[in-house]
């Protein structure tokens, strides 16, 4: 390719003089060529040209760099031109044995020189050409000592983020910098879900105020109102005194982003804060790439006005913009490179091009041009540079851009500018003391906008060309209390439409609109072939009873749901009539023999801890018996009148009461609802009853419920009946599944209520087992949906969304709600804890009293040298022990007292006592003998 192009420009070039065929200067030559290509009299160019002047003289007057080699710098003016002039430039250069090329200024001319670069070896390095697509790998020898316009439009892609806007407009010059430029900002914009809803053109030079103010009419007429303009600082500021004098889109709610061509020309031009031009540019916000303050950057802003007088004192005076400090930068990093090539060894060689071998003899002399042998190896020292200047850290990432990149957010305010933030890579938008400062808060400081207005402009309008919103609404035959043309006449009413409607009239701007019917009025239409039409633009928004699902919100944005109707059941009732064991119903059967079973344990317990110490539990087994279950069985009214007096037992017993407690409370409350609360029965309990059986079941034609059934049900196509109307619900229920009819009925509970209310025999079994609602619809990214969102939640704040709903959807007395399905009674899973806290309570006790009493035992026989042959014998010895009261469970010998115990040992002649189990005897006053 980059031979072609040569080829291409041959007849261009003319006239150059032969140099000879081949050079080579040793190392660290006395002196190195470089050139630079500018636009002298451009914004840019006269302010880049004082700036490399002003780095070389610093460099050749610099004993620390370069060795004592000077820089000579050969300027070449391109004029205004962005093509032809730099051509023959490069081409002028090229003869020099030049090394390396800084510019061009134009990124145009960057994608035609490149290519000569790289045939040539020289490596171009350009300080404002900003098109993302020059880093390419087709440019190898073109280095930008600036940054990328993919950075500047990732800003500008966070600054409609943060403001919440969607679409912008783009005015952009149509080269290689404005087209390049605007589709990187398209991208970043993609990334936030935003867009560019409307392109406009110019071309790069020679504008007219009739094509300026042509393609600025039709700007005015789009929705959007936020502008991106990138454009040349020659021709940006006469679009923005057209938009401002001419058409007055520098008003209230217009946003205006300009690049960094703004804020290059407000540096450069002192003299324009004071002129009425600051009047056409009041609330634009610019970019202006960050420089860091630095004693170095001081020390240059401070002679810059020296420097400029000394370049041309017959000029106007001009300040220095960021593409100056560019600039200058890049001739020291040049110098920098320059020092480290010549230090590895690195010669200025030249040797021909073979490829214009063909060309030699001819007068325009092409073939004496030289490729610089070692082009690569400056090139890569180029790339390695790492050092500080006016710009900050001018170092290259692997994608070839500088490190670092970021830029002030600056706000056009009366006769200045005012900084209102920062954009780096890393930290997005912020307003610290600079980008890379580790104290900020994120987003940005208050704008003045056009208008000079404070508050944040809403970003899009109606469009001003007369056209209406065009609203799809549904022809239902059914359910027409939520949707329903009014006969006669081209209107529609309805719950949806007043809905709708009310909403409109909150939204602080008007809506022109008119609504279009969708569907033939002999079948309900299907709710996503609705939907669809808003994506082949045959409607701006669809109203009506229309279902927010995952797979309809990838077709269309929805509101806020302005009523929630999931799926339910629906199935014939009947009214159970009350028993005279309706007092049993409340607990299960095993629920009844658990508690009763309870009580006894309880009570058995109870005695059995209590009844060595408590008269209350000692008597005959009869009365015992009696004891037992009088005593369980009153606690359930606390009115027990045997006292506990063993710890153990009370334990016991103040846990069972708890128990009690809540039983009693559980019992109440459950009789109270049966008795109480009208108890409804159905063969269908739910859709779990439904999915596990085979019977038939209804839904409406065209809802998505058949999908849901199916595919997350898993219930087969065969079971589903497709119905239209309510009358054939209302039939198909009646036939039943045994009849032709189905069992049971699966729609939204908004629909369903309202086939309830007049319909007795019916009614909703189960839960609801989807959670939905109704939306209006309208394409993607639609602001409108936003505040239309915002506006239903107004109407459901202050009331109206539940006056509306009153007006359409009042159900009569006919209607199910707070009748129940079946009986629910309490079963033992819901009381199981607290029977487990009562059954290791009474484990508890009665494991610590049977070890006391083994331990009584124990010590008792051990001190009477009472001994029992057989295990048989011990255990009756001890139950005999336990049966004891409290008190006689000893023998105190040679003691007296009121009740005391004697026990007889059996002794043999030969000293062994009886096998008999030792028999003790209660004697009264006496005393006990051994």
């Amino acid at each position: 390719m980059s031979k072609v192009w040569l080829l291409v420009l041959v007849i261009l070039y003319s006239g150059f003089p032969s140099i000879g065929t081949t050079t080579t200067d040793s190392t660290s030559p006395s002196a190195v060529n470089i050139g630079a290509i500018l636009s002298f009299n451009s914004t840019i160019g006269k302010v880049a040209k004082v700036a490399i002047h002003a780095a070389v003289d610093d460099i050749n007057s610099n004993a620390t760099i370069l060795n004592g080699t000077k820089l000579n710098i050969t300027l070449l003016d391109t004029k205004l031109s962005t093509g032809f002039l730099g051509i023959i430039d490069s081409f002028l250069l090229m003869e020099k044995d030049t090394v390396a090329i800084i510019g061009p200024q134009y990124s145009v001319m960057a994608h035609v020189i490149s290519h000569i670069a790289n045939e040539m070896q020289v490596p171009l390095l350009s300080f404002a050409a900003t098109d993302p697509t020059l880093t390419s790998l087709q440019f190898p020898y073109f280095v930008r000592t600036t940054q990328s316009d993919l950075y500047q439009m990732a800003a500008v892609a966070e600054i409609v983020d943060h403001f919440q806007w969607r679409d912008v407009i783009a005015i952009f010059v149509d080269d290689d910098h404005g087209r390049n430029g605007i589709a990187a900002l398209g991208d970043k914009l993609a990334e936030k879900r935003c867009k560019i809803s409307y392109k406009v053109p110019f071309k790069p030079d020679n504008i007219s105020h009739e094509e300026i103010n042509s393609a600025l009419v039709k700007v005015a007429l789009m929705e959007s109102r936020v502008i991106v303009l990138h454009i040349y600082p020659s021709s940006g500021l006469e679009v923005l005194h057209h938009a401002a004098q001419s058409l007055g889109m520098m008003g209230s709610g217009y946003v205006w982003i300009a690049t960094d061509w703004l804020s290059t020309v407000l540096d450069s031009e002192p003299s324009l804060f004071s002129s009425s031009a600051m009047n056409d540019i009041q609330g634009v916000i610019t970019l202006r790439m960050h420089a860091p303050d630095s004693d170095m950057k001081k020390q240059f802003v401070s002679r810059w006005k020296k420097l400029s007088q000394k370049e041309d004192s017959n000029q106007d005076p001009f300040g220095v913009n960021i593409f100056g400090l560019y600039a200058y930068d890049t001739v020291w990093l040049l110098a920098s490179a320059l020092d480290s090539f010549f230090k590895s060894g690195g010669t200025l060689s030249f040797s021909n091009d073979s490829s214009l071998n063909m060309l030699r003899g001819d007068s325009l002399n092409l073939d004496t041009i030289g490729v610089f042998v070692n082009g690569s190896m400056l090139l890569q020292k180029i790339l390695e540079v790492n050092r500080t200047g006016l710009t900050g850290q001018m170092m290259f990432s692997p994608d070839g851009n500088l490190v670092h990149p970021s830029y002030e957010i600056i706000n056009v305010i009366g006769t200045g500018i005012r900084r209102i933030g920062y954009w780096s890579e890393t930290s997005g938008l912020h307003t610290g003391e600079g980008p890379n400062h580790s104290n900020f808060s994120e987003g940005l400081f208050g704008v003045i906008w056009p208008g000079q207005t404070t508050q944040t402009p809403r970003g899009w309008v109606f469009a001003s060309n007369g056209r209406h919103l065009r609203i799809g609404v549904p022809l239902r035959i059914s359910y027409r209390e939520f949707v329903s043309k009014i006969e006669g006449t081209e209107m529609f009413g309805g719950y949806c439409i007043d809905v709708f409607t009310a909403a409109l009239n909150l939204l602080p701007y008007p809506v022109p609109f008119k609504f279009i019917p969708f569907g033939d009025g002999k079948t309900n239409p299907l709710n996503l072939d609705l939907l669809h039409m808003i994506t082949t633009g045959a409607f701006d928004a669809v109203v009506g009873d229309i279902t927010i699902t995952t797979n309809r919100t990838k077709i269309a944005d929805f509101t806020q749901p302005y009523i929630e109707s999931g799926l339910v059941v629906v199935a014939p009732i009947k009214k159970l009539k009350s028993s005279a064991w309706a007092f049993l119903t409340p607990f299960t059967p095993m629920m009844w023999f658990v508690t009763g079973m309870f009580f006894l344990v309880v009570g058995a317990v109870v005695w059995i801890l209590e009844r060595r110490i408590n008269d209350d539990f000692r008597g005959p087994p009869r009365r015992q018996f009696v004891t037992i279950v009088w005593f369980s069985f009153s606690t359930l009214f606390f009115a027990h009148r045997e006292k506990t007096v063993s710890t153990l037992g009370r334990l016991v017993l103040i846990i069972w009461l708890f128990v009690v407690l809540i039983l009693n409370s559980s019992y109440i409350a459950s009789l109270t609802s049966i008795l109480t609360v009208e108890q409804l029965s159905s063969p269908v309990k739910g859709i779990e009853s439904l999915v596990i059986s085979s019977d038939r079941i209804g839904f409406l034609r065209g809802s998505f419920a058949e999908n849901y059934l199916t595919e997350e049900l898993n219930i087969h196509r065969s079971r589903l009946v497709p119905l239209n109307s309510p009358s054939e619900y209302e039939k198909a229920l009646k036939d039943g599944p045994a009849n032709g009819g189905v069992a049971a009925i699966i729609d939204e509970r908004a629909y369903m209520e309202l086939f309830l209310a007049t319909r007795c025999e019916f009614g909703i079994v189960g839960q609801e087992f989807t959670k939905m609602g109704w939306g209006f619809g309208f394409p993607r990214e639609s602001p409108l949906a936003i505040d239309m969102s915002t506006a239903i939640l107004k109407l459901s704040e202050n009331g109206d969304l539940q006056r509306i709903h009153d007006k359409w959807l009042t159900r009569s007395a006919c209607s199910s709600e707070g009748a129940k399905q079946g009986i629910d009674r309490l079963e033992l899973k819901s009381f199981w804890g607290l029977f487990l806290l009562s059954g290791i309570a009474c484990f508890i006790a009665l494991l610590c009293y049977v070890i006391r009493m083994a331990y009584r035992f124990s010590r008792d026989s051990n001190s009477n040298n009472i001994e029992c042959s057989s295990l048989s014998a011990r255990l009756r010895s001890f139950l005999s022990f336990v049966n004891e009261r409290e008190g006689e469970d000893k023998c105190w010998p040679k003691t007296r007292r009121k009740e005391k115990c004697s026990c007889r040992k059996v002794v043999h002649e030969d000293g062994s006592l009886d096998d008999s189990t030792v028999r003790v005897h209660i004697e009264n006053n006496v005393t006990a003998q051994d």
